[in-house]
């Protein structure tokens, strides 16, 4: 089987959406039409920052997914790119589809001088964590979130 990742377009929707359905499942969150549609929708402006990316099968049968955005690092004066989403189906879970968005991802980054890549996974994931020590470097920082 060979991938192929290539971004996200306009006629994507459909198949995307049952990726981002495979990923709410995965994550524990509800997913709802009015919060599918409004992610879609930032996808494919122009003038948002979140951007993306599929990985399609032989077949051409979407098996993952990537969402991604600039962001300025103050400390650092530049911007680098950070990685919200990656979700790869179960069915090729472990079969470097995941390495594939990551590095799509990367090229992306160089191709828009963007200096790093950051994202974020629970403790509990042992497998995505697994690939995150393969291709980066975890880091010192915590994450905190207050409701607003």
């Amino acid at each position: 089987m060979s991938i192929k990742v290539r971004p996200l377009g306009d006629k994507d929707f459909f198949p995307w959406l049952g990726l981002l359905e495979g990923y709410s499942e995965f994550s524990k969150s509800d997913l709802t039409d009015e919060k599918a549609l409004r992610v879609w929708s930032w996808i494919i402006d122009k003038n948002h920052d979140l951007d993306g990316a599929v990985a399609v099968d032989d077949n051409g049968d979407f098996v993952g997914f990537t969402l991604y955005r600039p962001f300025p690092r103050t400390l650092s004066g530049d911007v680098g790119l950070f990685i919200d989403d990656l979700f790869v189906t179960s069915a090729v879970r472990d079969s470097g589809v995941s390495k594939s968005l990551l590095e799509f991802a990367r090229e992306y980054a160089k191709a828009h001088n963007y200096r790093t890549l950051q994202w974020v996974t629970t403790a509990d994931d042992k497998s995505a964590k697994k690939l995150y020590d393969e291709v980066g470097t975890r880091t010192s920082l915590v994450t905190y979130q207050a409701e607003v």
